[in-house]
């Protein structure tokens, strides 16, 4: 079958460092091509020259056959090129139907007209969205819809989906993966980029695995395994790097799973709107405690809540102590100073200043805790800051000044981390800490989660993904409309038992 679209020895630098070096991709009519490789690896800039939001250095791209050069995402969606970024690029001051009808407005619009079309368009693709809600008030998953939504409306020849289902539930991956099918029939060609590496292995029609901005495998999916996928992609086994897979859950009583230690945080009937409604649940020293449940079960919302990023109902609001006495934090700044820490699920819009340098992000840390030793900054002690939490966490860049912007997702997500970290927390709280994060780098921050609960720390860790809910907590809550409705331990605990306790 011809290529509909090639890119050959295409290369992108940045300061004079690559980051996709003389790279040869092609991608075929009605197929899925799956491209696969470690944060970092290439994979994002790679697309983002397809999608026209990054210049290549150098190379050239033809698309049926014929040379192309794009000034920018616009005009390379006016040749059918739509890219779904792994942040969303949504405008939070509008709507749901304003953003699926962004640029491809009418001269004269109806907003009512707008969202009765942007309904049934949702509809269509069994998505549940609120077409007249605004983006901001959205969840991480429900903007994620949004985009893929937008992506398929606009009738694209090719739809590059960079982490499409890093939030979606179960269910809501069914839907996305039946809508990838449609579109294969439609002969629109897929690129599917994903750190799941079942999902692309179930999915895709080829795949190419990137290493250090090059291309070491490409091939039909039948010729691959997950092992031999992780291999191409970090050049070992994962258990070569140090951190070696688990997948199980732990199993009292034979070591694995940490007594409770001093319990520090008690959370009683707190409720806000129509997001929490009385939940309930105690955190100790010394464990990780996981929270599994499905889009609008309320976990975030109650994470920020404790972190003093959202404010409870000032009637009837439940309470919470936080080591021993009641605490009402309005601001998450009180919170950081008594030594709470929530690391968020959107790195992007929450978690960092994204041109500011990696020393810069750390260091704003120590300025939102009130941690400084002095009221002038310190550029000796930023530079230190940042060497010894960049060794600590393994944050890699092209070079020492790097802003953030530039990182791969799971460097950037070290980062959002270490600023956290760098407060000294006697409690943090994970919100899907390995969001759009590759293999490896998901085994070292969760080597590092373990790490801080066998310190004594109390750990909360937030994840949509039950594998990783069951691989590392003591304690299994499930949350449900607004509530903690269950606990497990992890000798009671099985994927079947908590996802039915998350729906019913």
């Amino acid at each position: 079958m011809s290529a509909l679209v090639e890119m050959r020895r295409i290369s992108k630098s940045y300061r004079g460092n690559a980051a996709v070096k003389d790279v040869d991709f092609d991608l075929r009519e009605g197929e899925v091509h799956a491209l696969l490789g470690e944060n970092g690896a290439g994979k994002s800039t790679l697309t983002k020259m397809l999608a026209g939001v990054v210049e290549p250095s150098s190379g050239e791209m033809l698309i049926s056959g014929e040379p192309v050069r794009f000034a920018g995402p616009a005009d390379a969606l006016r040749r059918g090129i739509a890219m779904v970024f792994q942040e969303t690029s949504l405008v939070p001051s509008m709507t749901v139907a304003q953003n699926l009808y962004l640029g491809d407005e009418r001269f004269l619009n109806r907003l009512r007209g707008v969202t009765i079309a942007a309904q049934q368009f949702l509809q269509s693709l069994n998505f549940t969205v609120d077409p007249s809600a605004t983006v901001a008030t959205l969840g991480a998953a429900k903007r994620q819809m949004v985009e893929i939504a937008r992506a398929v409306r606009l009738k694209a020849r090719v739809i590059i989906f960079d982490e499409p289902t890093a939030t979606l539930t179960p269910e809501e991956k069914r839907h996305f993966f039946a809508l990838v099918r449609r579109l294969k029939t439609r002969g629109v060609a897929v690129v599917f980029i994903s750190h799941a590496l079942e999902e692309a292995l179930h999915l895709s029609d080829r795949i190419t695995v990137m290493r250090d901005g090059e291309t070491v495998m490409t091939g039909p999916t039948a010729g691959f395994t997950r092992q031999s996928i992780v291999q191409a992609m970090v050049g070992r086994t994962l258990s070569e790097k140090g951190g070696a897979e688990n997948t199980g859950a732990k199993r009292g009583p034979d070591g694995h799973v940490r007594p409770p230690g001093r319990k520090i945080l008690s959370v009683q009937d707190v409720s806000m709107g129509a997001m929490v409604k009385n939940t309930s649940f105690s955190v100790f020293e010394g464990q990780v405690t996981g929270i599994f449940g499905l889009v609008g079960s309320g976990r975030t919302e109650t994470a920020k809540i404790v972190a003093g990023v959202l404010k409870r109902d000032f009637l009837r609001g439940g309470e919470i102590e936080f080591d021993g006495r009641p605490v009402r934090y309005s601001t998450p700044r009180p919170a950081m100073r008594d030594g709470i820490v929530y690391v968020t699920e959107d790195r992007k819009l929450e978690g960092f200043f994204e041109t500011m340098s990696i020393a810069e992000n750390l260091y704003s840390g120590l300025m939102a805790a009130g941690l400084k030793r002095s009221t002038f900054v310190s550029r000796a002690e930023m530079a230190a800051l940042a060497e010894d939490w960049g060794k600590r966490l393994a944050i890699r860049s092209i070079n020492a000044d790097a802003r953030v912007v530039e990182l791969s997702g799971g460097n950037q997500q070290k980062v959002v981390i270490g600023k956290g970290l760098v407060q000294r927390p006697r409690l943090v709280i994970f919100d899907e800490p390995t969001r759009g994060v590759d293999v490896a780098a998901i085994a070292e921050i969760h080597a590092l989660i373990e790490k801080l609960a066998d310190d004594g720390l109390a750990v909360v860790v937030i994840s949509s993904y039950l594998p990783e809910i069951m691989t590392l907590s003591d304690r299994i809550l499930v949350a449900r409309q607004g509530r903690v409705v269950e606990e497990f331990s992890p000798q009671e605990a099985s994927e079947e038992r908590i996802m039915y306790a998350s729906v019913h």
